[in-house]
């Protein structure tokens, strides 16, 4: 028993010596100066915000070039997990969207039911307004609810299903600085944050220039001069190759027949008053075909392509497939470039109840991948997809979702998932890329 105390004393003294020793070791490692412990106590504590900025020795921070350098690293690894995006193809895409959270009020959800022309058919239907965020003036519901085009998120999403899909191109829904469409707000001060999401995507952008009021040659010319100089710099700002190999700015115009050839001759011909050729400011126009006689109006008047925007096959001379071998054909006489506009379907009854005769089911998808069909049977230059966000006539390529509210149930793309309409474009816009190398050899 003693002999076992002994061996006890002898430890405790050990134990205590040894303390001693490593206590004197980090009191002599420590800083003369700190009173509140050990560096390697401090280790262990997450340093607060306040000693994040007074003592840059605490955390270690990574200089500003190397984190943009990371960042840079990430999203062009990103870029990798995206198909090819083909700038041969185009999608229609609109910013006049908005809800309380970014506009204080819905915009264009709440879009009115609007009368028919003839007021005895007009009277057979309802009047007034939709009312969201439940009742949207659209026949399906988007994944995303009745969103704002000013929510930056929104944008970000918008951008990566383009590009999930293989589309190069958007071609942006525009009115002049200051002006709107009757049912919207201002779309111009988007702008700059449309071109700078879709470079993040490595997509490009075009102008589809709506038919606002008072458009003529002159103010046309003006407003070209704004958009290059205001937007021309932009990397994301698209420039198509001529013929003669300038890269030049596109630009579609909206319902270009309601100013006469004359009137746009002032403003593409060489010898018009407005005119625009040989200057800074010279483009690749495209102008809207309905009928067939307006396909000498268009050359009359000096535009560089037309195209043709409906989905609704057999709705005008210009959305019906069978004509689009002919029209490239008058195209390629002409020295015209051709631009097909093809579409999942059509349906607009939400805001035009009496319409219809004019709805063209998707039919799973099989209205789409047909129309895709007959475009590359045409062998056009550039295809326009009619739309990535129309939602009032059910044209959207954007993802949707089922959705029932009382009475009303929305349209959706079940059995599929919201997705397929990206994924039928991804499929179709690789085949044209294909194709396009093929016509070429």
């Amino acid at each position: 028993m003693a002999r076992f105390r002994r061996k006890s004393c002898c430890a405790l003294i050990a134990l205590a010596l040894a303390v001693f020793i490593i206590t004197v070791i980090l009191k002599s490692l420590s800083p003369e100066d700190n009173h509140s412990g050990s560096q390697f106590a401090l280790k262990l504590i997450p340093p607060s915000r306040q000693m994040e900025q007074d003592n840059n020795i605490v955390v270690s921070a990574k200089p500003v070039q190397m984190m943009s350098a990371e960042k840079a690293g990430r999203m062009e690894n990103k870029m990798q997990d995206f198909p090819e995006p083909n700038y041969n193809v185009h999608a229609f895409y609109y910013v006049w969207y908005g809800n309380p959270q970014f506009n204080g009020k819905y915009v264009h959800w709440d879009h009115s039911l609007l009368p028919h022309w003839d007021p005895k058919v007009a009277s057979g239907y309802p009047s007034g307004r939709h009312q969201p965020p439940d009742d949207i003036g659209a026949n399906f519901y988007p994944a995303l609810g009745p969103y704002s085009s000013r929510d930056p998120m929104v944008l970000e999403e918008h951008m990566r299903q383009l590009r999930t899909a293989a589309v190069g191109v958007l071609a942006v829904s525009w009115y002049p600085h200051s002006m709107k469409d009757d049912n919207g707000e201002e779309i111009d001060n988007l702008l700059p944050l449309v071109l700078d999401a879709a470079d993040k995507y490595q997509l490009k952008v075009v102008f589809h220039i709506e038919p606002y009021k008072g458009r003529d040659d002159a103010n046309m010319r003006e407003n070209i001069k704004y958009i290059v100089e205001r937007y021309g710099s932009h990397p994301a700002f698209y420039r198509y190759k001529t013929s003669n190999g300038k890269f030049l700015p596109l630009y579609y115009v909206y319902d270009s027949y309601l100013q006469t050839p004359d009137v746009w001759a002032q403003l593409l011909k060489p010898n018009g008053m407005s005119t625009i050729r040989n200057t800074p400011y010279d483009g690749v126009f495209i102008a809207l075909l309905v009928e067939e006689r307006h396909k000498k109006d268009i050359q009359t008047a000096g535009f560089d392509g037309l195209y043709t925007y409906f989905a609704s096959n057999g709705f005008t001379y210009g959305s019906s497939h069978h004509n689009w071998r002919s029209i490239k054909t008058f195209c390629d006489y002409n020295d015209l470039v051709f631009v097909p506009s093809v579409g999942p379907g059509y349906i607009d009854t939400s805001i035009r109840p009496w319409n219809s005769q004019n709805t063209r089911n998707r039919i799973k998808g099989k209205y789409y991948e047909t129309s895709f069909n007959a475009a590359l049977e045409a062998r056009p230059q550039i295809i326009s997809i009619t739309s990535f966000n129309e939602w009032h006539e059910g044209t959207q390529i954007e993802e949707a979702i089922p959705k029932t509210w009382g009475k009303t149930v929305y349209l959706d793309y079940l059995p599929h998932k919201p997705s397929v309409y990206l994924e039928i474009t991804q499929k179709w816009a690789r085949k044209f890329s294909q194709e396009q190398k093929k016509w070429l050899e």
